[in-house]
């Protein structure tokens, strides 16, 4: 087999912006170079899992082989599988799995303890010798160094022309989906596959707290439609509090609406249900527990504290504020930016799809992708704004 130069074709990594560069490969990053500088050191291993992130090429080949190196996060006694998806010609054709890789144990919420281990090869086979378009949609849940890529000798490669509409999707855990079924099975990859549009995924676990430097990077994206899922790290995390967090959340729009996308549509999306933070202020607290014999990273409220929580927001309050937000912007003349309460994709009636409290299950975010569809692009919404 050939070996394609992936360092010399950075364009073959779709929704990559940036990479390390390291011995052994090449880590896809999902931010800038120029937030390199700005990134707190907790974000840094969340940029590098490469949720929505894909190589994609045309090519003849019949066989393709896939080396890359895992970082891995196991909380219990099973080790997380990393799953990457083959989409030819936009369809799911092969997923293969591998739990290989640095495997990262979690001894408590805050230890952790790391087991160095080999690379591996996700190997597609039988495809039909004739040219098609490809994508391999990379693993949600592990730190990934892309090693080699390898396909049929004497078979063509070439880079695919983006000719969909582009939606830029930002948000936290809830978006990145480390529990969805597989690469192609987040709730974003979901709701742009039914929609027919170019997903660049900017979730990242516990790190969307309306970082200004992601307002500067979705600025200066290309993209037709963008929507913000915003709110549950910052009440997680009390990282704005009631006085701070409107004022936030309009600079962050602001930098947005300073570029390229002044007329863009803009869809602010509220929390999920997060049932202990419903009403309960934040921060909140991460647990491991053991149910029958399987370590279990579960999610409340802390309690107690009152008076130095008097400023921390709960989900209600936060999602009249986004509210609130949205129709003073809409009134004072931004007719292209509109609010999505976040019940409307996972409420209540959906919590025995929420196993830790928190994240949705694979049929949970399964669920919200086919809402999401069906609110922002089969009803209109977006092509709404678009129309204002």
């Amino acid at each position: 087999m050939q070996s394609v130069d992936l360092a010399g074709n950075p364009q073959l990594f779709v929704g990559a912006f940036d990479f390390d560069q390291v011995a052994a490969g090449l880590i896809p990053r999902r931010l800038p170079a120029f937030t390199r500088q700005r990134l707190p050191a907790e974000m840094q291993r969340v940029v590098t899992t490469p949720s929505g992130v894909r190589i994609e090429f045309l090519s003849d080949t019949t066989e393709i082989a896939l080396v890359v190196h895992l970082s891995l996060i196991q909380a219990g006694r099973r080790v997380p599988a990393a799953t990457i998806d083959l989409v030819v010609d936009g369809q799911v054709a092969q997923s293969v799995s591998h739990a290989e890789g640095d495997l990262i144990r979690m001894m408590t919420s805050e230890e952790s303890q790391t087991t160095p281990g080999p690379s591996v090869c996700y190997r597609f086979e039988g495809l039909e010798p004739r040219l098609k378009r490809i994508a391999l949609w990379l693993p949600v849940n592990a730190v990934v160094t892309v090693q080699s890529l390898r396909i049929d000798d004497g078979a063509s490669l070439s880079s695919v022309v983006a000719d969909k509409p582009r939606w830029v999707h930002y948000g936290s855990s809830i978006s990145q989906c480390a529990e969805a079924a597989s690469p192609t099975q987040t709730w974003p990859a979901i709701a742009a596959d039914k929609a027919g549009v170019h997903l660049t995924s900017l979730g990242f676990g516990g790190q969307c707290h309306l970082d200004l430097f992601v307002a500067q990077t979705i600025r200066d994206l290309p993209a037709d439609y963008i929507s913000l899922k915003v709110g549950i790290n910052i009440v997680n995390q009390n990282s704005l509090g009631r006085r701070a967090f409107a004022s936030a959340l309009h600079g962050f729009l602001d930098i947005i609406r300073a570029g390229r996308h002044a007329q863009t549509p803009i869809l602010l999306i509220s929390p999920i249900f997060c049932p202990f933070s419903e009403d309960t202020p934040g921060p909140t607290t991460a647990t491991i527990i053991s149910i029958d014999g399987q370590k279990k990273l579960v999610f409340d409220a802390i309690q107690g504290h009152e008076p130095v929580r008097q400023n921390a927001l709960t989900i209600i309050q936060m999602r009249r504020i986004m509210s609130e937000l949205i129709a003073a912007r809409r009134a004072d003349g931004d007719a292209a930016l509109d609010y999505v309460d976040g019940l409307t994709l996972f409420s209540a009636a959906d919590q025995q799809d929420l196993p830790d409290n928190l994240h949705p299950n694979a049929a949970g975010y399964a669920r919200m992708g086919e809402r999401f569809a069906k609110i922002a692009f089969d009803q209109g919404l977006f092509n709404r704004l678009s129309a204002s």
